[in-house]
């Protein structure tokens, strides 16, 4: 929902478009920016019925513009999937149907869960689905998920990155791993300014980088018509 993941979003899909097709090809996007501060305070007073119809509308207002489908450039706001799936008639591409889809795609099936409070403490926002699609999903202890959950409120929100912050996530990966996980997921969009591949031993499932490969799945599907 913070500009700076939703900025690395949109960089990424229009990469991808140009690499596909070439020449002076872009992504064909509507893009609906919220006021994060809005939401955030949603967020920290648990009213997420409101954080759902702040959501439907931003839908809405995008398949009126002309959207096909939609992506949700975070973890945390899947929490109100279902409320934005019924009100438009176009499809949410949801963030973790991808990511399980890549998990499988390299073999992992024990993973562990990086993102804020909400999202490792609530089984509804992403696990579940993930555990439906045959994962066994693992998440921090109670310390390292504060942490991780200041670090993104307190510094990634704003777009700050700092290498200190990149070594306590790193040791919070490290325990995960030590646990048993196979691959550790970035599961808050703005992690993966923070973190990437290099900075943990076994597998990264990003999920910015993974929900914008089914969009550009989409997008291209789209482009090149019936086949």
């Amino acid at each position: 929902m913070a500009w700076p993941s939703t900025a690395e979003a949109y960089r990424q899909l229009n990469h991808g478009v140009h690499r596909r097709r070439g020449g002076h090809h872009s992504a064909e996007l509507v893009v609906i920016s919220v006021d994060f501060a809005e939401v955030a305070a949603y967020q920290a007073s648990g009213d997420w019925n409101a954080a759902g119809l702040l959501l439907s509308e931003a839908a809405r207002r995008a398949e009126a513009a002309g959207a096909g489908a939609l992506l949700l450039c975070t973890n945390t706001m899947h929490k109100v999937a279902d409320v934005i799936e019924d009100a438009v008639d176009i499809p949410l591409l949801h963030v973790a149907d991808a990511t399980a889809q890549g998990a499988r795609a390299l073999g992992w099936e024990r993973v562990g869960l990086l993102g804020t409070r909400f999202t490792m403490e609530d089984p509804t926002v992403v696990q579940h689905r993930l555990e439906a699609a045959g994962l066994q999903v693992l998440v921090p202890e109670e310390g390292d998920r504060e942490l991780v959950h200041r670090i993104i409120y307190e510094e990634l929100t704003h777009g700050i990155v700092l290498p200190a912050s990149r070594d306590r996530y790193r040791e919070v990966a490290r325990r995960l791993e030590e646990r048993g996980v196979q691959a550790v997921i970035a599961g808050c969009t703005e992690i993966e300014l923070l973190l990437g591949k290099d900075d943990v031993s076994g597998g990264w499932l990003p999920t910015t980088r993974l929900s914008v490969d089914a969009g550009l799945a989409w997008l291209l599907a789209e482009a090149d018509g019936p086949a």
